[in-house]
């Protein structure tokens, strides 16, 4: 299925925390766009994979997605080589992005960084011929997305842009709160983690709020960038 947004996480809720909102409004906008996640986040303080498996099934429905899949590597020990980026090239050549949205470059979870440059590698490769990859036994052809952009997550990293997602948050939040064995349950007897707070699921809203506060807009989301960002004209810009 030919895609126009391919959104990367290493964990099942990476995505939706990091740009949740943003997926919604494209899709609203009548684009079609997948998640791929690279692990099951079966290392996670609370639940389980197989809970993980379901939370991120209600969640893609929430958000409207064309398309998710999980790659299966290894939660916590996944690394940046030749057959896990071959992987990631398999799902790149299947959907055909044009735009791939990925973990941030840096953030207190190694796994974060590790997937942010897995993916961006991959991304690369995937447009080189000579690289052979197979679906249903088929040769693959190559393709390079023409956009590769990271989602900011824990830290306080600067935009290189923001995107207004002020009628939007509510999607974002419900999906987010798909994954009720993660985040906030003050009934719950498991084991508390930094994820688990109230403060953590407040921090959604006032997170966005702030961004949006830098363009004048109620929330938004912000993503760095690779390269610099080309425009045709100034009055293209916001």
């Amino acid at each position: 299925m030919k895609l126009d947004i391919l959104a990367i996480g290493a964990h099942p809720d990476d995505i939706e925390l990091g740009c949740g909102a943003t997926i919604a409004k494209e899709i609203s906008l009548g684009k079609k766009v997948g998640v791929l996640d690279l692990t099951r986040g079966e290392l996670g303080t609370r639940g389980s994979a197989e809970i993980r498996d379901k939370e991120a099934l209600a969640a893609a429905k929430i958000l409207g997605l064309s398309s998710r899949e999980n790659l299966a590597f290894a939660d916590g020990f996944f690394i940046n080589d030749k057959e896990h980026q071959l992987k990631v090239i398999e799902i790149i050549r299947k959907h055909q992005p044009d735009i791939i949205l990925c973990n941030a470059i840096e953030d207190r979870h190694i796994d974060h960084a590790k997937g942010s440059k897995l993916v961006s590698d991959a991304a690369f490769l995937s447009g080189l011929r000579k690289i052979e990859t197979f679906l249903d036994g088929k040769p693959q052809e190559k393709w390079r997305p023409k956009h590769v952009y990271h989602y900011i997550q824990w830290n306080t990293i600067k935009p290189d842009f923001v995107v207004d997602v002020s009628d939007f948050i509510d999607i974002k939040i419900k999906a987010v709160k798909a994954y009720g064995s993660q985040f906030y349950n003050p009934d719950s007897k498991e084991p508390i983690s930094p994820i688990t707070s109230k403060n953590f699921i407040d921090s959604i809203n006032y997170r966005a709020q702030d961004l949006g506060r830098l363009i004048g807009a109620l929330y938004a989301e912000g993503f760095t960038v690779e390269r610099p960002i080309a425009i045709k004209n100034l009055d293209k810009l916001i």
